[in-house]
């Protein structure tokens, strides 16, 4: 290059996955395939109701131009209406809902529209890395917060509330929770609208899993003093399938989305028409359709907790979404260690844990998304080492 990179990318790498993407598609240019259990991107279909409203869209001439900024009104109602029957949250499209390319777009633009360099933003450890990078891509401090195992996983309230949190302007929480699995109690959501309100910073729940492996369907939006202190992000892309579309969504107060929009409109033009209108068709599914699926997941978990016994690795059955998060035994180093271990002696995938934080070094995490038979085969050849 004739040109240095940016200062700011000196703070962050490249996504892990991206990396370790590229460096499987290697391997399986030289023998036999890589069993890829690492990132959780469904291999289902969406709903056929779905797929044919795109296609029906997409034949039409008036509907490949930009699309509104704020998103297709009756994009906005169908989560409006979704969110009610979901969680019995009552929102007004028109104003406190904002439809995203996906949730990862989110995350930059609210952290965009609120952080100033030199602010602090708790994140939690275990937790989404996307949360840490964008906080260092804008110049701001990151302050990590444990999701301890002695607690289940819980947040440790008491050691957060002993900090001195004055410069904090954001806070991302996770519930049900990725990497851990664990579902978040009326409890947990009580405190952290308090301590939001307390200490006057902005709390956002990333809330994608919730309809995956998981009866309990909360979200943070229905409780007492969320609305002037809380948004929450969703997304269609693991409870519908279509994590390829990119279609997610910011709900919360209006002023928030006013602001997050003065961001948001100078960074794209739209979602595809025929995107909204098939995202309002995913919306609509029935609740067999859901059973359906998780019907799906639910026999591939078992087939993980398979392997994960093969390895020698525990973890709580409880855990609810799209992966299964599992402690090494003592006697591993380090879940990097296994992971590499499995992947160059029996070429299979899991993803080590170190990459969602400090906490998760003696964690490996199994995905649900691949077909049964391929995690048979990672069983037959994890049963060879």
């Amino acid at each position: 290059m004739i040109i240095k990179e940016a200062n700011r990318l000196g703070s962050v790498q490249e996504y892990y996955f991206s990396r370790k993407n590229a460096e499987i598609a290697e391997m399986n240019k030289t023998g036999i395939p890589v069993i890829n259990l690492g990132i959780g991107s469904p291999d289902l279909r969406p709903s056929d109701e779905t797929i044919a409203k795109l296609h029906e869209i997409a034949l039409r001439d008036d509907t490949h131009g930009y699309q509104p900024y704020r998103g297709d009104l009756e994009l906005r109602q169908a989560i409006s209406d979704w969110y009610e029957r979901t969680f019995g949250v009552s929102s007004n499209p028109a104003t406190e809902v904002l439809p995203l390319a996906g949730s990862k777009e989110g995350i930059m633009h609210i952290t965009m529209s609120f952080v100033n360099e030199g602010d602090e933003v708790l994140v939690p450890d275990p937790g989404y890395p996307t949360y840490a990078s964008v906080t260092l891509l804008a110049g701001a401090k990151i302050r990590n917060y444990k999701l301890k195992e002695s607690l289940g996983w819980q947040i440790d309230f008491d050691e957060l509330e002993s900090q001195d949190l004055s410069k904090v302007k954001l806070m991302w929480s996770c519930f049900p929770n990725m990497p851990t699995g664990v579902r978040a109690t009326d409890d947990t959501y009580r405190r952290l609208i308090a301590l939001a309100s307390k200490h006057k910073f902005l709390l956002v729940n990333d809330n994608p899993y919730s309809l995956v492996l998981n009866s309990e369907y909360k979200s943070i939006l229905s409780y007492e003093g969320a609305r002037g202190t809380a948004l929450e992000m969703n997304s269609l892309s693991k409870s519908h399938n279509m994590a390829g579309w990119r279609i997610g969504w910011i709900m919360g107060e209006k002023d928030y989305i006013d602001t997050i929009m003065k961001f948001k409109s100078n960074m794209d033009s739209g979602i595809f028409l025929g995107i909204q209108r098939a995202a309002v068709k995913a919306l609509q599914n029935d609740d067999q359709w859901h059973l359906r699926r998780n019907d799906e997941y639910r026999e591939r978990r078992k087939l993980a907790e398979q392997l994960a016994g093969k390895l020698g690795l525990s973890f709580d059955a409880n855990q609810v979404g799209l992966f299964l998060w599992c402690k090494i035994p003592d006697t591993m180093p380090s879940g990097e260690w296994l992971s590499n271990k499995v992947l160059n002696e029996a070429r299979v995938f899991i993803t080590p844990s170190f990459i969602f934080g400090d906490t998760g070094k003696r964690f490996v995490r199994i995905s649900l998304c691949t077909k049964r038979e391929n995690y048979a085969e990672a069983i037959r050849r994890v049963e060879k080492l």
